[in-house]
């Protein structure tokens, strides 16, 4: 199985000495990030609402994009909810060999990554609407690359199925995949009511995705498995393309 998830908006800049590869979409990247880097601090801030202060950082990310910025392994710079449920600096190294080619990460910039992708400190959500020549948003931009990558992934590991384990905003950048889909959901049960809490349900995505990881799952059912954190499979709110994991608040 090949297993997505989202990046984040915080970022862990710490050095790091493992090898790194170089991202599938490398070139799109950069063509995208000049687009971006004729925006100013102003402009930025108000693409993707974000702070006058996160505006001028992301500002100068760009500006200093391709030439000698520090770059990072992607899964361990980024430092959201899900990276904390994936815990990429606890795998082991035969775990992390089969998340290089069994994990990937979607990207606003950079489309889709490894986890030891080497990449710069950036932050552009899928959502923005970043016009260029393809179009007013990223969705436009990346048309039907990311499902391209995605497929060409999931062949070389002789896999016919996505576990998305990404976000609506994310996984809805991957358009024209013929790639059976698997979404697993999270709740949250109090009260004899089961919701979705989205940091807890963010963070058991990664979790999710470090399980199938450790475990080197390649069969769909084996995810019903998944118990970390108190979450159990509950048959009789699931579907065949739609598991649900459930446990008391």
């Amino acid at each position: 199985m090949l297993t997505v998830i989202s990046p984040a908006k915080r970022l862990n800049e710490a050095p790091l000495p493992v090898p790194m590869t170089t991202p599938v979409l490398a070139k799109d990247a950069a063509r995208l990030a000049k687009s971006a880097k004729a925006l100013s601090a102003d402009d930025l801030c108000k693409l993707m609402h974000i702070s006058p202060s996160l505006g001028a950082l992301n500002h100068a990310r760009f500006a200093s994009f391709a030439k000698d910025a520090a770059r990072y392994p992607a899964a361990f710079m980024f430092d959201g909810d899900t990276y904390a449920g994936l815990e990429v600096r606890q795998m082991s190294d035969d775990a992390l060999r089969w998340a290089q080619s069994h994990l990937r990460i979607l990207s606003g910039l950079y489309g889709v990554l490894r986890p030891l992708d080497a990449i710069q400190p950036y932050r552009l959500e899928m959502g923005s609407k970043l016009a260029t020549e393809k179009g007013g948003d990223l969705y436009a931009y990346w048309g039907g690359k990311i499902a391209k990558a995605l497929t060409q992934d999931a062949a070389e590991v002789g896999s016919s199925c996505v576990v998305n384990c990404a976000s609506v905003e994310y996984f809805g950048a991957v358009r024209g995949l013929k790639l059976r889909v698997i979404t697993p959901s999270f709740l949250e049960e109090r009260d004899g009511t089961a919701k979705i809490v989205s940091f807890w349900a963010k963070k058991a995505r990664g979790a999710m995705a470090r399980y199938i990881c450790d475990g080197h799952l390649t069969n769909p059912d084996d995810l019903r498995g998944f118990d970390i954190g108190g979450y159990r499979y509950r048959a009789e709110l699931s579907s065949a393309d739609h598991p649900v994991f459930t446990r008391s608040a």
